[in-house]
């Protein structure tokens, strides 16, 4: 048996066994989603969106890239989330970062990273914003402060795309926040950053800012 004969063979089991546990499931998976949450996260495969929020198939719209970032050039997130913000009706958005992010890494580093070296521009540009006390600290925790400010950075963009100011001007009820995932003990933290209707984005951003500086 190959390796991606016991891939399908694994899939069987699971479907056995959620049948076995409870015979509508995939009825009901079949039906239409009904997802409360837009999940915008990493590709790394240590950072599953359902199961480290402990939610089941079905309860959460995601989207993965490397380094979980919100570009207004990337049209395949931002189709991602005007279909959930105004087809599935999601109530929150969450984008979720994490520490020892690879993506994150390649925009400190100055090795040849091909492609990637484009894709994480935006990340260099945030290092460079904060630059001044970012390089007073260890190389390790510069990593781990970068990867809270690059969630800090999409959360912001994020909610200044036409999308999400056409759904708030709209009445749309949809939050945006702002969290941190730990791979060493799997814990998942709020960075304090997030974003409705009526927030006050500069004075959000600033906030969170000055949490992760208080933090050092």
């Amino acid at each position: 048996m190959t390796k991606l004969d016991t891939l399908l063979e694994n899939n069987r089991a699971w479907a056995r066994q959620r049948t076995a546990e409870d015979p509508e499931f995939f009825s009901r998976l079949a039906g239409q989603q009904h997802p409360e949450y837009l999940w915008i996260g990493c590709s790394d495969s240590r950072v599953p969106a359902n199961q480290i929020v402990d939610l089941q198939p079905g309860e959460v719209f995601v989207h993965r890239n490397i380094a979980n970032l919100v570009q207004h050039s990337d049209f395949n997130c931002l189709s991602v989330i005007q279909f959930a913000v105004e087809g599935l009706r999601v109530r929150h958005i969450i984008v979720c970062g994490h520490y020892g992010c690879g993506g994150v890494a390649a925009a400190i580093n100055d090795d040849n990273d091909g492609l990637v070296d484009y894709w994480v521009w935006d990340i260099k540009l945030t290092y460079k914003k904060h630059q001044d006390w970012l390089e007073q600290l260890p190389p390790d925790e510069q990593a781990r402060r970068l990867c809270e400010l690059n969630v800090i950075e999409q959360v912001t963009g994020l909610s200044q795309t036409r999308i999400i100011q056409d759904a708030w001007h709209g009445g749309s009820p949809v939050e945006i926040h702002g969290w941190i995932y730990d791979v060493s003990d799997g814990i998942l933290n709020d960075l304090g950053i997030s974003s409705r209707a009526d927030t006050d984005t500069e004075a959000v951003y600033g906030q969170a800012i000055d949490k992760i500086k208080a933090s050092l």
